[in-house]
């Protein structure tokens, strides 16, 4: 009796380690899920992803070719695309309601703002979040995200942005500017973890601040080394810079 109670304990162990096993083995393509269903039901874009490599070991890993779409109405190819993504995931923590995740560096993300005086391509993403995380009024086709696991997210990084800005009120005409280095701790800690939704919030708040303070520099610039096009332009483009916060108006 006691030699068959150890047999079953055994085979209990195994069955445990080939699960465990399996949901390491698997936690890639249920990333890559995650993102790819998760966020466009918050966002209203396509979103895609190229590729997820994390280490059952370690919990260390990268994200490739992350492709964020525009919303309906926007011309340009994308809101964001990025190549590399590094990450490092507690992994004590996957089995459980909220995933820790321990940092987020992403490299050289290229990102299009699109717009003019009437909205642009990143409030309007930005408003789709706030909607789907019940932070503003839900537009009448828009419908509450799934509840899901949290998470907290201690130390995010996006270093190396280029910024493409594609401005109306230029008629059309692209600058292409810099962002510095944005750095983001303990996203979710106070609460106890966040949903998906409510981390892209998060994210997309500060980083839209610095894409305001970037677009304005920059016309700002412009207006001043106009000269060659006559006082009318320039008048024009200083004017532009003054009123660049108009664009961002939710």
């Amino acid at each position: 009796m006691k030699k068959i109670i150890i047999r079953i304990a055994l085979v209990l162990v195994v069955l445990l380690f080939v699960a465990i096993v399996a949901v390491f083995l698997s936690l890639n393509s249920i990333v890559k899920k995650g993102v790819e269903t998760v966020g466009p039901e918050v966002t209203k874009v396509k979103i895609t992803l190229g590729g997820v490599s994390i280490s059952p070991l370690s919990g260390s890993g990268r994200l490739s070719d992350l492709f964020v779409g525009n919303p309906e109405g926007f011309k340009t190819e994308s809101a964001i695309k990025v190549g590399d993504i590094n990450v490092s995931v507690d992994m004590g923590s996957v089995m459980g309601d909220t995933i820790i995740i321990n940092s987020v560096k992403i490299k050289d993300p290229e990102i299009t703002f699109e717009g003019g005086l009437s909205g642009n391509n990143i409030s309007k993403i930005l408003d789709n979040v706030t909607a789907a995380t019940g932070g503003g009024k839900p537009a009448e086709t828009t419908e509450p995200a799934k509840p899901g696991k949290k998470l907290i997210i201690k130390d995010l990084t996006v270093e190396g942005a280029k910024l493409h800005a594609s401005l109306t009120l230029l008629g059309g005409r692209e600058l292409t500017l810099p962002l510095p280095t944005l750095h983001l701790t303990d996203i979710g800690t106070k609460e106890n973890g966040v949903t998906a939704g409510e981390a892209i919030e998060q994210t997309l708040t500060p980083l839209l601040a610095s894409i305001t303070d970037a677009v304005k520099n920059g016309i700002s610039s412009i207006g001043k080394g106009v000269g060659e096009l006559g006082k009318e332009a320039g008048n024009q483009l200083n004017k532009a810079a003054e009123g660049i916060k108009g664009l961002f108006k939710k």
